[in-house]
């Protein structure tokens, strides 16, 4: 118990910090996550922020768990409340019993207070009004302010903010001392008039040694760069742009030549998506590695084009970093609505390779995938992620670099190669896994060949015939499907602990997940388990599936299927491509455009066992069995929203 009331929480909180975009507040917010962080203690960083450019409400919630979980906290601990515009509900948000950090040069109207949370005034306006000059300057320092009183309130170390105002700022004293001295008004402040520390407060760590903070767009940007990417085209889209612009920026770095200042890279804004796209394919087709990082809505224009690479069978990356949708939908939100979209996209038949990030470091791994494996299938690719793996601050361990690794380019023939042939034929399936031999273009005569996007034979020969055209695409149906075994294998956490899929249990459920779903059904397993609840779980991160995603689902009675999108997309696919019954699968939905936090999935799964008949261990159905109910999506819970009418507790 703290002096100040409350069980003591170390390291076991969340930060809501609600201000107005385009305040300056994303540089305040970035130190102070990176402060908790040098203190050895886990940390992830949200980023809520509207479409529009400037002047409405923004958020950034800071997640302190020395135990590791990175998922959006279902609560929020303390609100740092900036915006009048959004006072109400950042008040509202703050669970019974947490705390209001607010500006308090102007009193709170009373409709706005609680007694049943702690306000904490520190009037930051007047105290930069006084020691700084400037409008855009008091702004600024204002929060700073904030921050210097977060470390008092949190018993942050403030030599470690020192420090990195001083290396920010190195070269710039006048600025390090302003921040010095903004951080000092609100802590001072805070010190003197405020029940400093609070029950939540930092305890330093060891936790974060060897690790890193990113985002996943920079990861992925990173593997691009590490698998020998040289051309990237694309068309300017969030959640995506952050993608291409760290790429640029590595490309400047690490491929220009020293000497001559000659790039050995190439990166295009196109004038659409659908140009990006044949941008792309066109210089995959001449043996670059090319890439275009887009979303939902880039892949609906590019999907004329991806129909042609598919058909062609043109090696090319997509990389589809998630928003809501449908058509513009919320764009600065999160969701997983593009499943369907990515494994089927263009006209006609097709489908396609894809792989399903959970954060920036499979982000960084899959990126140099995809190259390896669209080059060797000679088909597009798709690194499907979302806004919140993609733009949200993740730590994640330091990556890693194996500097054997050789580009696997699949099967090209060069002039020798095909010196020995008689004859070329760029669609024949000599060796009866599915995949031609391909040249590059410029190589050799004997290796031109014509790329069809009409109907074509085995012989690159133009046809209108029904069994050489079925021949064609039957051959590259298996081809896709043999990638099975070639995509990142599923991820799985038995009852108990076990990672092994081999391992037998006796779990009868279990939870089925992709993407940045991941981090919530983690910590919502601890939850079950702790309440003795037994369940097996697996997070398929490659498509087509392996058989290991069907053995899983074979194997238990019931799967409750997480995931964030309305329409149960990765139920659906599941359903086509494993053959499994239905009402097996119960989709757990959540589409509201937030990072999904455990509570989603802990409601769900105990709402089912509540509704189970007594004595349900013999009551519910075996395997092949109908399962009552279990088609139904589950309704998601509210999120908690404390209310109240209150008095003034502000100090």
């Amino acid at each position: 118990m703290s002096r100040n009331g409350g069980p003591l929480r170390p390291n076991d909180f969340a930060i809501k910090i609600g201000t107005v975009n385009g305040t300056g507040s994303a540089s305040a917010n970035s130190l102070l996550l990176q402060a908790l962080f040098r203190v050895g203690v886990p940390v992830s960083g949200k980023n809520i922020f509207p479409s529009n450019i400037q002047g409405l409400p923004t958020w950034y919630e800071i997640r302190v768990s020395g135990d590791g979980y990175a998922a959006r906290s279902p609560e929020v601990d303390i609100s740092v409340a900036m915006n009048p515009e959004s006072y109400s509900r950042d008040i509202a948000e703050v669970r019974q019993g947490g705390w209001i950090l607010h500006d308090s040069t102007r009193p709170l109207e009373t409709r706005l207070l609680r007694e049943d949370a702690t306000f904490l005034g520190v009037p930051l306006a007047r105290m930069c009004l006084e020691h700084f000059e400037g409008a855009r300057t008091r702004i600024l320092m204002k929060n700073i302010a904030y921050v210097g009183a977060l470390v008092a309130l949190l018993d942050i170390e403030i030599e470690v903010v020192h420090g990195m105002i001083e290396e920010k700022f190195g070269t710039k004293p006048h600025l390090i001392e302003a921040n010095f001295k903004a951080l000092a008004l609100g802590r001072d402040h805070a010190l003197e008039h405020l029940p400093c520390p609070l029950p939540i407060r930092v305890s330093r760590l060891d936790a974060t040694r060897d690790h890193v903070i990113v985002t996943g767009n920079t990861a992925a940007a990173l593997g691009c760069l590490y698998a020998g990417a040289t051309v990237g085209a694309w068309y300017p889209i969030t959640p995506a742009t952050s993608l291409m612009d760290a790429f640029t920026a590595f490309c400047r770095r690490f491929r220009v030549d020293p000497e001559t200042g000659e790039r050995d890279y190439l990166v295009l804004q196109a004038e659409d998506e659908l140009a990006a796209a044949g941008m792309v394919i066109g210089a995959s087709w001449m043996g670059a590695r090319a890439f275009t990082p887009t979303s939902g809505p880039g892949i609906s224009l590019m999907s004329e084009f991806i129909g042609f690479a598919y058909y062609g069978e043109v090696p090319a990356v997509f990389f589809d970093v998630q928003r809501t949708g449908p058509s513009t939908g919320m764009p600065t939100r999160t969701q997983q609505g593009d499943l369907l979209l990515c494994a089927y996209a263009s006209h006609g038949d097709t489908k396609h390779i894809a792989l399903y990030p959970a954060d920036p470091a499979e982000c960084f791994d899959f990126a140099v995938r995809a190259f390896d494996l669209a080059d060797r299938f000679q088909t597009p690719v798709f690194v499907v992620s979302d806004l919140d793996i993609g733009m949200n601050d993740w730590m994640i361990p330091e990556l890693g670099w194996d500097d054997d690794f050789r580009p696997d380019r699949g099967k090209v023939l060069d002039a020798e190669e095909l010196a020995k042939l008689d004859r070329f034929h760029r669609y024949l399936d000599s060796d009866g896994d599915g995949i031609p031999y391909r040249t590059l273009p410029g190589v050799d005569a004997k290796g031109a060949y014509f790329t069809r996007g009409a109907g074509h034979d085995r012989y690159g020969g133009y046809t209108e015939d029904s069994d050489a055209y079925r021949d064609v695409v039957d051959r590259i149906a298996r081809k896709v499907d043999s990638a099975a075994d070639a995509v990142p294998a599923p991820y799985f956490r038995l009852a108990g602990g076990a990672h092994e899929a081999s391992r037998s249990s006796t779990a009868r459920f279990g939870i089925v997940s992709v993407g940045g779903c991941h981090w919530a059904v983690l910590e919502a397993l601890d939850v079950l388990e702790a309440r003795g609840h037994q369940i097996d779980y697996m997070r398929v991160r490659g498509f087509p599936f392996s058989d290991e995603v069907s053995d899983f689902i074979d194997a238990r009675e019931l799967l409750f299927v997480v995931e964030q999108n309305r329409d149960a997309q990765l139920r659906s696919l599941l359903l086509l491509e494993t053959g499994c019954a239905a009402e097996k699968l119960r989709p757990v939905l959540d589409y509201g455009g937030q990072p999904l936090a455990r509570n989603t999935v802990v409601d769900a799964v105990e709402e089912f066992v509540r509704k189970e008949p007594s004595g349900s261990r013999e009551a519910v159905p075996r395997s092949g069995d109908p399962v009552p109910d279990s088609a139904d999506p589950v309704p998601i819970a509210p999120e908690p929203v404390q209310t109240s009418s209150l008095s003034n507790p502000a100090p």
